[in-house]
């Protein structure tokens, strides 16, 4: 199968349960993939013929800032449901939700979840 892929997308938002994370925010990272059949695009060159990663890095940043979350397991879900809905050629999604800035106590690069959803999930 075909894969549509985005690194590293940097969204500030203000998800977390810690009153500090919600009133001042901080920057996400994510790595999104989404599995969809390019075989048309590839022929045609043609921008209808597959997925605009531009309008999905759109609504990615959208989702993310339109609501304040507790967990980020939560904002990865809504990422995974929101990418899902705009186009019906993806048929999976992958989402890799990082928080550099996480409120331990210790020296960390991030801590993460990662979710797969697929369509059949709706």
């Amino acid at each position: 199968m075909d894969r549509i892929q985005i690194r590293g997308l940097e969204v500030f938002a203000w998800h977390g349960v810690g009153l500090e994370e919600k009133e001042k925010g901080q920057p996400f990272i994510l790595d999104v993939d989404m599995e969809c059949n390019l075989k048309k695009a590839g022929q045609t060159d043609a921008l209808g013929d597959t997925i605009n990663y531009a309008l999905v890095v759109e609504e990615i940043t959208r989702v993310m800032r339109e609501k304040s979350y507790d967990l980020i397991e939560r904002a990865a879900a809504r990422v995974a449901e929101a990418v899902l809905q705009m186009d019906d050629r993806i048929w999976r999604v992958r989402v890799l939700l990082k928080k550099p800035e996480a409120p331990i106590q210790a020296k960390f690069d991030y801590v993460a979840v990662e979710i797969t959803r697929e369509r059949k999930d709706f």
